[in-house]
């Protein structure tokens, strides 16, 4: 007699041995493992930020300072929004646009996300370049900025490795010196001189121009096949900068007077903590690190099978960027006292604060090492692994924001889609590859993600805990991993999390302080223009509001309360994980009852499945 055959759509996913993407849709793609997304995050999340912008945050804020405020936003503002982006993504797995089927009247945060990323993905490619450029100068048997001498060098410089040679027993006044590599990035690379501000940026340097075309079509061939590749590149770009920081550590803490360095970073100056400023920096810092508000972990989760154990991953993902952080701090700290020791000036003053903090200080570091050409390749060949896993995030987020939106017309067409977005971000950013570039980068840096940022992820916690509502949303969360999460969470995401930004928020605004570049004072109208960056993501907001309004029937109040509601469509994206209010309400559902109650008549029922019999019966008890 022929065996009893179980229906496909009743088969348990527990049941399918080995095929991992059973449960995600196939025409959007997924992670061929689960290690795949764990690895993605880190590679996103450690990046350019932890070993340039952290240890640059830190030296032009107190030092050790820097960390009270740091730790204290990453329990208050870090940790939990990464845990809700994660569970939207993973939930729902849709893009940062798509997502808000949540609540159609607040899609303009979704808006505000894709521009911010836009305009963050132009210069954070700019910085890739500079490491690219660095990255061929390093193909030398001599590093071009080791001496003085050379064309672009001037009277102040001052080689080290000549007073050391000779042996003078005559005083040498350093006061006024610039090391040879300072003059290498400002004055070679930058080329800065050719320009006299923002308003004029000169010439293009060709050579940048170059770099920046060559990093973008690294990026394009990475977002080209998706997840499913990237997830494999990132075994080794997650893994291999650990392995040379840890290098560059052990020998910058063995350098002469390293530990002047690592005692300014680890002495906290308390007075620091009373600036808007260094509390601010220290939320952008996680922000900018963790890439919460940037839609790169909602992107990366959406990949995801359905029940993920991404709690587990954000405190592995959360705590492991900020050893690295602190790792990369105590490498740069130690080059910073050696360099305090030879030129005899406070730590404070060894190194001009600015973006070029990694380009200046660190090539110095390497000219110190035995065979320092290899150590040069090594560290920047680091760089640009950590700046390509970031990037790859944030194209990889804006092409399925769109592709989500319109997944007929380009989800066929992605490739060429990526090519289009990658073309016009390329062009965009040419204006950074001229002689005044930096200043343009400044900008970009100080305003693309500030407050409009804040607004993006402020908006965000008060529409998943007010509007769609902290009891719902815990309870997706209960039928996607198998429990509910905890009061620490729930309380942040209801009060501190969206207070203790919008304290920050209002008191940035209060206590504004204008952008600057060494000694360089931006005009008023590029103050303007910055503000007016951050604006705009803030009025993508509004502007998604009437447009979701105007799309419904009935009185204004009923058009919001109606455009507030989730769409008939929002919830897992696979019909065997729908249940309870989410069942039959996808386009041509063939399930008139609860999957779950047909799953127990045939048997084959996990500990997710009882999980969801449990939401039903939670659901039933409270509509009674």
């Amino acid at each position: 007699l022929a065996q009893p055959m179980t229906p496909e759509l009743l088969v348990s996913p527990s049941s399918q041995e080995g095929d991992l993407g059973s449960e995600c849709p196939e025409d959007r793609g997924n992670w061929t493992g689960r290690l795949d997304f764990l690895l993605s995050c880190i590679g996103y999340c450690v990046g350019l930020g932890n070993v340039w912008r952290f240890p640059y945050r830190a030296y032009t804020n107190g030092g050790g300072a820097f960390l009270v405020p740091y730790f204290i936003m990453l329990a208050i503002c870090g940790i939990p929004i990464f845990f809700m982006e994660l569970s939207l993504g993973q939930f729902s797995s849709l893009g940062p646009l798509a997502v808000w089927k949540i609540s159609p009247l607040f899609k303009g945060v979704g808006m505000g996300t894709i521009l911010i990323v836009s305009l963050v993905a132009i210069y954070y490619n700019m910085i890739i370049a500079y490491v690219l450029f660095y990255l061929f100068a390093s193909l030398t048997s001599d590093l071009p900025w080791q001496h003085c001498g050379n064309w672009w060098n001037t009277d102040l410089c001052l080689d080290h490795h000549v007073i050391k040679a000779g042996n003078t027993t005559l005083p040498v006044n350093i006061t006024n010196t610039v090391s040879p590599s300072e003059e290498y990035w400002s004055r070679y690379v930058l080329h800065i001189q050719g320009s006299s501000g923002i308003g004029d940026p000169g010439r293009i340097r060709w050579n940048l121009c170059l770099c920046l075309l060559l990093s973008w079509t690294i990026v394009y061939l990475c977002i080209l096949k998706g997840v499913k590749s990237s997830g494999k590149v990132v075994y080794f770009t997650a893994t291999f900068p650990y392995l040379i920081l840890v290098m560059l550590l052990i020998r910058g803490v063995t350098l002469e007077g390293a530990w002047k360095g690592i005692r300014f970073y680890l002495t906290p100056q308390f007075d620091h903590l009373l600036s808007s400023k260094v509390w601010i920096e220290a939320a952008l810092q996680i922000f900018y690190s963790l890439g919460v508000g940037f839609g790169g972990l909602l992107t990366f989760a959406s990949y995801n099978t359905f029940h993920q154990n991404i709690y587990r991953d954000t405190f592995i993902v959360t705590l492991g960027n900020a050893i690295t952080s602190i790792l990369a701090g105590f490498a740069i700290f130690s080059v910073l006292g050696y360099m305090s020791q030879e030129l005899g000036v406070p730590v404070n003053q060894v190194a001009k604060a600015g973006p070029g903090l990694a380009f200046v200080v660190y090539p110095q570091a390497m000219t110190m090492l035995p065979l320092s050409p290899f150590w040069s390749f090594l560290f920047f060949f680091m760089l640009l692994t950590l700046g390509l896993d970031s990037q790859f995030a944030f194209m990889e987020t804006i092409v399925t924001a769109v592709t989500d939106e319109f997944p007929y017309y380009l989800r066929p067409k992605k490739a060429s889609f990526s090519a289009v977005i990658c073309i016009a971000l390329f062009l965009m950013g040419l204006i950074l590859t001229t002689e005044g570039g930096m200043y343009w980068l400044v900008l970009l840096d100080d305003y693309s993600a500030g407050f409009g940022l804040m607004v993006v992820v402020i908006t965000t916690c008060l529409v998943v805990t007010r509007v769609y509502g902290m009891k719902r949303f815990c309870r997706d969360i209960h039928m996607m991993l198998g429990f509910k999460p905890g009061p620490y969470f729930r309380a942040c995401w209801m009060v501190l999390s969206p207070a203790t930004m919008m304290a920050l928020l209002v008191y940035n605004i209060v206590k504004y302080q204008p952008s600057e570049y060494g000694s360089y004072r931006f005009p008023t109208w590029a103050e303007v223009l910055g503000i007016l960056m951050g604006v705009l993501s803030c009025l993508m907001i509004p502007l998604g509001m009437v447009v979701a309004v105007l799309q419904e029937e009935g009185t204004l109040w009923e058009r919001v309360r109606q455009a507030s509601r989730p769409t008939m469509d929002w919830g897992p994206s696979l019909e065997e994980n729908r249940t309870g209010m989410y069942v039959a309400s996808l386009a041509g559902s063939q399930s008139p009852k609860p999957l779950m109650v047909h799953m127990r008549k045939y048997g084959g029922i996990t500990s997710f499945e009882n999980t969801a019999i449990e939401v039903d019966r939670e659901i039933e008890e409270e509509e009674e």
